[in-house]
């Protein structure tokens, strides 16, 4: 046997998935929850330490015969989380996670330094908002300047996992543009945006070398090997973040895929061969993990909004289908913006669930939960209207998740957005994805010009049975559904600005 390990921390959990690519078949996948402290002023964090118990919980139940087949390490793990790491290696802080909202102040005073939205975006090709880290870094400065002082590092989740395994502090560009610190159309570190964020210290400094989506950062370390039980020596490859893993995941790797996530947050991405900015800052210029783009939209409510409404109605998962299969597209004019988080697209930190539109005939917990999960979709089928404007091709969606579980929800996406709707056999994501870039830089070293489209060819296969044609027959509804949506999201929006 001949594995690679795939590790992605997510929000949640983190999972490690062992896959043996002559077979073609997962020789382990194990994972261990973890929490998120959250308050009533929008903090969202968790501390790295429990990443690492996470972690080792994990690798110990792999087996041993198992643990002695792995060639190559690949690391995944959520986006814009803030790592501030001492001199030491130590971790000063707990980590301000993706869907923290407690730095709207620090996002207003970074956009004034940099002259306002617009200027930020020729900047970087972002505007800065809440959930990225380059708030956080002021954040820290802002509220814990002796701890900010003694940073001597800033990574992000993936980056610190990977200095664990290694002792290698590095970056990668995908998870680097998710920072808002990096100018994606040149792939470099902007010195104007630093500069925004503290112009009395050059922060330049404290931030990892940028390398390669091709690369092998170093090799397991007799630490790491000692502490988790992995073999020392194991190559490392650079990783990336949660989305540009899950791109890979996905083969989200050449143009005219959709990659739709429906997870606690949603998020939809293409691939593009060049920099995608968007000037409206609706839709997020990332890089890819691939050497190219990521163009991606990011939506704080998915799956969470319809389990707050499942848990209040006393639906069980189990029922859940059942429970809306009833209901008619766009239920019967029930109308929810699932913003019970706020919200990043639209852009409202301080956004509210809404429901609108309660007749004595859906006023039943069916038309509730139906039309969460339409709002949910109708929030992401904005980010592909954006995209085709953009000039991006959408031919077909490749649908991940907990919410692509759901076979009524898979309809409701291609019904929604009038595009095909893809499910793969494969249903790891990200921790998939990071095993397949370890394998792809693996075999690089024999077939250098081997492309990542051979190796996500080979090992990614649809699920015909799962996978879904749209219905002509709701194209007309969801047509006024979507634009009732939008125009819902115009005029609820200034309530909460």
């Amino acid at each position: 046997m001949a594995s690679v390990l795939g590790i992605d921390l997510g929000t949640q959990s983190i999972k490690v998935v062992c896959y043996d690519f002559q077979t073609k078949k997962f020789l382990s996948n194990v994972s261990s929850p973890l929490d998120v402290q959250r308050d009533k002023g929008g903090a969202a964090e968790q501390l790295a330490s429990d990443w690492l118990d996470g972690l080792k919980h994990c690798i110990d139940q792999i087996p041993e015969s198992v643990k002695q087949t792995i060639c190559a390490i690949g690391v995944s793990g959520q986006q814009h989380g803030f790592v501030p790491v001492d001199a030491f290696g130590e971790v000063l802080a707990p980590v301000k996670l993706w869907c923290d909202t407690s730095t709207q102040l620090e996002v207003d005073q970074i956009t004034e330094a940099c002259g306002g939205r617009e200027a930020a975006i020729d900047m970087t090709g972002n505007p800065v908002v809440v959930g990225f880290t380059s708030p956080k870094i002021r954040w820290l400065k802002n509220n814990h300047s002796d701890l900010y002082e003694r940073m001597t590092t800033i990574m992000l989740p993936h980056d610190y996992l990977n200095f664990v395994l290694t002792g290698e502090k590095v970056m990668e560009h995908g998870d680097a543009s998710g920072t808002g610190l990096l100018d994606v159309k040149t792939r470099s570190w902007s010195a104007d945006m630093l500069s925004a964020i503290d112009s009395d210290r050059r922060l330049l400094d404290c931030l990892p070398e940028l390398v390669p989506c091709d690369t092998f950062i170093g090799r397991t370390s007799k630490d790491f090997s000692t502490s988790y039980g992995l073999p020392a020596g194991i190559p490392v490859s650079v990783g990336g973040g949660d989305n540009m893993m899950g791109a890979i995941g996905t083969g989200n790797v050449s143009a005219g895929k959709l990659t739709m996530s429906l997870g606690s947050s949603g998020t939809l991405y293409a691939y593009s061969d060049k920099p995608i900015v968007d000037k409206k800052g609706d839709i997020a210029a990332f890089c890819s993990s691939t050497g190219g783009w990521l163009p991606l939209l990011c939506t704080m409510n998915c799956t969470i909004g319809t389990e707050i409404i499942r848990d209040l109605l006393g639906i069980s998962i189990e029922e859940f289908d059942q429970s809306i299969a009833s209901i008619p597209a766009t239920s019967d004019g029930l109308l929810t913006l699932p913003y019970f988080n706020g919200e990043r697209t639209p852009n409202l930190p301080n956004g509210k669930g809404c429901v609108i539109g309660l007749t004595p005939d859906n006023c039943s917990p069916g038309h509730f939960l139906r039309s969460t999960i339409e709002g949910a979709t109708y929030a992401l089928n904005y980010g592909i209207s954006e995209l085709q404007s953009l000039g991006l091709e959408t031919k077909e969606i490749v649908l991940t998740g907990g919410g692509a579980n759901s076979a009524q929800w898979r309809q409701m996406v291609a019904d929604i957005c009038q595009l095909p709707v893809s499910i793969l056999a494969q249903e790891e994501g990200a921790s998939f994805g990071a095993a397949l870039q370890a394998l792809w830089v693996l075999q690089r070293e024999e077939h250098p010009k081997m492309d990542l489209i051979e190796v996500t060819d080979q090992h990614l296969t649809k699920n015909d049975d799962l996978s879904v044609l749209p219905d002509p027959s709701n194209k007309l509804a969801y047509e006024q559904g979507f634009s009732d949506y939008q125009n819902a999201v115009e005029h609820i929006s200034p309530l909460f600005k």
